[in-house]
């Protein structure tokens, strides 16, 4: 792989990213507290645990209000710029960099570089570069429990200043190097995963074309003697004889077809490449259950009124299917499908009347691998994987993946939502 072809898809894990900012922020509130209330340092407390109280309500709001398990770009920028603003205005009223805590503020960046993209960590090093400028110009003195403040030779002052920023580069030049390599791994596991999709698929087609090859051969031999047969007979009937030499050869034609697809389940269909409208998408996907699944399968578009075609895309399909394979796997005896399409958006209901997901699962859900306390989930092999590989492959072509219980029913819903607008640049 060459290194022109780094992945552009840079994120953050959103698990990993909520829990490194809740310590954080309790580090932040004992350690001013502590330096406060048990070594009797003066600053105005007040507005320090203010800020530290702000910290709380964006990671409050990351939690809940951002929904996917995955911090794209932009939000990863926008949050870790406000933990750099927060810090700094913590520092600027504890001493500015001359507080031993300074160090901290390098790491948004840092964190930024090895996972994020090449011009969001410039502009958060930039940020930081300017943030510890002004903070040595400009901060609150720490008053020390004597009643005095700390007197600092501007040499060791503006000296500190030039040492974080150069640790700031230096840390911020090898996160970019190996951040690089990062993403080399993520665009080859990208490909992988891609390959594995449509092999999934071809596997699929295949498995169909090959039974039908063998369930259509025994009929089709019937029909190519009979036809042979009624050809020899009506030799001197000119009139007939055209439309038999026809039927023979179209007998021959499909006994051909067939072999192929048996040979080589993969043979290219123009099929695949054709436009069609999402019931289309489903209403195929379910008719390959329909043969392999006892389960009922109940498909409702009376709220599809905005239908239009799209391009048939095996990320789609793969997506989908894995979502209706999970509900054919956990549902008892039904699956309700619904299908909705107004002006803006198209929707995708999948309901199963099985148990529905554990407590426990659900606030993973999107996760691979998934581990449960659940006796029942336990067993339950590859727990969240195709979950997961659905909800990725679907999002990364606009849809917005919600899974939860189902309000109306026993089971498991996972809902499925596109805008119209980003369905017809796919």
């Amino acid at each position: 792989m060459e290194p022109s072809s780094v992945s552009k898809i840079y994120t953050l894990n959103k698990t990993t990213y909520v829990n490194l900012r809740w310590i954080a922020i309790l580090g932040q509130f004992l350690t001013v507290n502590v330096v406060k209330y048990v070594f009797n340092f003066q600053f105005d407390i007040l507005i320090v645990n203010v800020v530290i109280i702000l910290g709380v309500i964006s990671n409050i709001i990351l939690i809940y209000f951002y929904k996917k398990n995955i911090l794209s770009n932009r939000a990863s920028f926008s949050f870790l710029l406000i933990d750099i603003f927060q810090l700094s205005l913590i520092l600027y009223f504890t001493g500015g960099v001359l507080n031993p805590f300074s160090i901290f503020l390098i790491i948004p960046s840092v964190f930024s570089s090895s996972n994020l993209s090449f011009k969001t960590s410039l502009s958060l090093i930039l940020i930081t570069i300017i943030l510890i400028i002004l903070l040595t110009l400009f901060h609150k003195h720490l008053i020390y429990p004597s009643g005095k403040k700390l007197i600092i030779n501007d040499f060791y002052h503006y000296g500190t200043s030039v040492s974080l920023i150069i640790a700031l580069i230096f840390l911020n030049y090898f996160a970019i190097l190996f951040g690089r390599e990062s993403n080399l791994r993520k665009e080859a596991l990208n490909k992988i995963e891609e390959f594995i999709a449509k092999e999934h698929e071809l596997v699929s087609l295949g498995g169909q074309a090959a039974a039908a090859a063998h369930s259509l051969n025994t009929p089709l031999s019937t029909i190519k003697i009979i036809s042979q047969d009624l050809h020899d007979q009506f030799q001197d009937k000119k009139e007939l004889q055209k439309d038999l030499e026809l039927l023979v050869n179209q007998v021959e034609r499909c006994s051909q077809i067939l072999k192929k697809l048996s040979l080589n389940p993969g043979v290219e269909d123009d099929f695949i490449d054709q436009e069609c409208s999402m019931f289309d998408y489903v209403s195929e996907i379910i008719k390959s259950f329909e043969d392999i699944s006892n389960k009922e399968f109940i498909l409702n578009n009376s709220q599809d009124t905005n239908s239009f075609k799209i391009t048939k895309l095996i990320e789609i399909v793969y997506g989908i299917r894995n979502f209706i394979g999970n509900a054919n796997k956990f549902a008892k005896k039904k699956i309700y499908i619904s299908i909705k399409s107004d002006n803006q958006l198209t929707e995708i209901s999948i309901e199963d009347d099985g148990n529905g997901y554990s407590k426990d699962v659900l606030n993973k859900i999107g996760e691979p691998y998934i581990k449960s306390t659940s006796n029942d989930d336990k067993l339950k092999s590859g727990l969240g994987l195709g979950i997961f590989i659905g909800k990725t492959l679907l999002e990364r072509n606009g849809a917005k993946v919600i899974c939860r219980n189902s309000k109306t029913r026993s089971g498991a819903e996972v809902l499925l939502t596109w805008k119209n607008k980003d369905l017809k640049k796919l």
